[in-house]
């Protein structure tokens, strides 16, 4: 593993660990070793807490009394259930306020933005992993991120960005259907909300958070 770039040292060590956890380098509930990880990467402890402090605030790493950092364990089937319950009540109500609400005076461009963030960008070339799918998932969030924004309620946004889903999910596996179908299932909400069509914004957004539920499934055994 190279040494991380000095001059990015805290997002680089947070990259770094991160992709472990994600690849399961970092073994589901497994203890993380502040000092051995510093040795890897050939940088002090320093930037390793730092870069863990940020992965407990995304539910990667947990950290426990006498015990350290570990990485999170993986959903189970009632965790991935719960979760999807809480996405529909979340992201349904956030299209259906952003297709009854007025594109923002101090944001004109805020739709365009959206339908822009819609298309999705394939595996990236030379890559295995989460390398391969790190721009997928980053843009997908950002997708989600932008339409809760739209909404126009802060708490709403800030509680569809806490659950951070596509970090759990895609630890999960990666469904290859995702690349084909995921971003065309967003371009249906934006067109819904650019129509200014609360009930249609609606049953897209719970259309497609259904169709990804199933697309994960398979991971627990169940089609």
């Amino acid at each position: 593993m190279r040494p991380a770039r000095r001059l990015t040292l805290t997002d680089d060590v947070y990259g770094t660990i991160r992709a472990q956890v994600m690849d399961h380098v970092v073994a589901p509930g497994a203890r993380i070793n502040i000092d051995a990880l510093a040795r890897e990467l050939q940088v002090s402890p320093t930037p390793v807490r730092e870069a863990l402090a940020r992965l407990e605030a995304d539910g990667l790493v947990r950290k426990r009394p006498l015990v350290g950092y570990t990485a999170a364990p993986l959903l189970t089937r009632d965790e991935f259930d719960e979760l999807v319950d809480m996405r529909l009540i979340l992201e349904t109500a956030a299209a259906r306020r952003a297709a009854t609400r007025a594109v923002p005076a101090d944001d004109p461009a805020a739709t365009d933005r959206l339908r822009a963030a819609a298309t999705l960008p394939g595996p990236v070339p030379d890559t295995q992993g989460y390398a391969s799918i790190a721009a997928f998932t980053a843009a997908d969030a950002r997708f989600h991120q932008l339409l809760a924004e739209r909404s126009g309620n802060r708490m709403l946004h800030d509680a569809i960005v806490r659950l951070r889903p596509h970090l759990h999910l895609f630890r999960l596996h990666f469904p290859p259907t995702h690349y084909r179908t995921s971003g065309a299932e967003h371009h249906r909400i934006v067109d819904a909300v650019d129509a200014g069509d609360p009930d249609r914004a609606e049953a897209a957004v719970r259309d497609h958070l259904l169709a990804a539920r199933e697309r994960h499934l398979p991971y627990f055994g169940q089609g």
